[in-house]
């Protein structure tokens, strides 16, 4: 078995004459085939229930959900498109009372590559955490080892309606059923 998504033809020349797949007109356009993950099938499924539901059921607890975030950003008139995971993992980690030294592992979930490296930055950018996330220090670096460890929707493809599934994604806290980070 071998990744599809990997095209041995392919090389830098080729690659960079691809154009951009949303902003055709300006010629500043940057997501291109080359850098974004295809589309593929797939399917997955969350079972949310309580503890006391799911033991009654004989069903096994692997993780507790314990608090979440939801933001938003108005990307059409310049708050960058796809920036709103940095608003609300900055909004979680404040109400939980933890940074990313405190996290094991991180979902990063990504239709383009660009995605994570612009989260990344933004994270680690005074300016953008003062200004975005109205934060005195910046968020941190994240040791690239404990990034997506099993893999990314850049390696195995971009499945129509899987992702919100994904308990990791945009980088949600998951703890398993020892109370340990996932």
């Amino acid at each position: 078995m071998r990744d599809n998504n990997v095209r041995a033809d392919a090389n830098l020349e080729k690659m960079a004459s691809l154009k951009p797949a949303f902003d055709k007109g300006s010629g500043f356009g940057t997501l291109t085939a080359a850098n974004s993950t295809p589309l593929t099938d797939g399917a997955s499924a969350v079972l949310l229930a309580s503890e006391e539901w799911a033991r009654a059921r004989g069903l096994p607890v692997l993780a507790y959900l314990t608090m979440g975030r939801v933001a938003g950003n108005d990307f059409a008139h310049g708050e960058g498109l796809l920036m709103a995971p940095t608003i609300a993992v900055s909004e979680l980690l404040a109400r939980a009372g933890i940074g990313f030294d405190d996290i094991d592992y991180f979902e990063l979930h990504e239709a383009f590559a660009a995605q994570v490296l612009c989260t990344l930055k933004a994270w680690n950018d005074p300016a953008y955490c003062k200004d975005v996330l109205g934060r005195d220090a910046v968020l941190g670096v994240i040791d690239p080892a404990k990034i997506n460890v099993k893999g990314s929707s850049l390696a195995y493809g971009h499945p129509f309606a899987a992702t919100g599934a994904d308990f990791g994604a945009y980088g949600q806290i998951a703890v398993d059923g020892t109370g340990e980070t996932l």
